[in-house]
């Protein structure tokens, strides 16, 4: 049972555990993406993040509270020129963990820790590419397509409806041919067949 363990200590006493987190945590600041074990990175992200909140806040008493957990003045000069800046706009969740497999030696899980506002390539495709959606369909497509099918099917009804009157039609001047013949006083030839094979008999 692990009750009341909410700090993985990684196998290290208080001072080494601290000592590896400031360490682990100016390389992130000073590097912006660091690759390390997935239990030290996540034990990283809850140590960092609340540093570089403070971060937004450029005062001496923010830079002395930092200062006291990093331990390291070009991380601290850093993280307050450079990373508190860009990361201004955003409400916390400064970083990112991507898993990258296990290590041959000992099978340990490894992973890359960044900074979720250097990563450039990611940005950029964040920029190009739309956000996928996670329902099925849109109304906006649906609208969008049936649009288009109504489009499609407009000229395709005209059409219909042109050939049905033309077919309305041919039928209506073949029933008044006959009857005009008949005026006329003469016999439709089908009628004649069987009448003349009669009077010929």
């Amino acid at each position: 049972m692990r009750h009341l363990n909410a700090i993985n200590h990684l196998g290290r006493k208080s001072a080494d555990r601290k000592a590896m987190m400031a360490n682990l945590a100016s390389s992130l600041i000073l590097h912006k993406r660091i690759t390390t074990t997935t239990a030290k990175a996540r034990a990283l992200r809850t140590y960092v993040e609340p540093l570089i909140t403070k971060s937004k806040d450029d005062s001496t008493h923010s830079r002395r509270v930092v200062f006291s957990y990093l331990e390291n003045k070009n991380a601290v000069a850093e993280l307050f020129r450079e990373v508190a800046p860009k990361i201004a706009g955003r409400p916390g969740g400064y970083t990112r963990i991507l898993k990258t497999g296990s290590r041959p030696g000992d099978s340990a899980e490894m992973c890359i820790i960044e900074l979720v506002d250097f990563n450039e390539n990611m940005l950029a495709g964040e920029g190009t590419k739309a956000r996928a959606s996670r329902r099925r369909r849109s109304p906006k497509k649906k609208t969008a397509e049936t649009a288009a099918v109504t489009e499609t099917a407009a000229p395709a009804a005209a059409k219909a409806k042109a050939a049905t009157q033309t077919a309305d039609t041919t039928p209506e001047a073949e029933i008044k041919s006959p009857a005009a013949t008949a005026e006329n006083g003469e016999t439709p030839a089908e009628e004649k067949g069987p009448e003349a094979e009669e009077s010929k008999e």
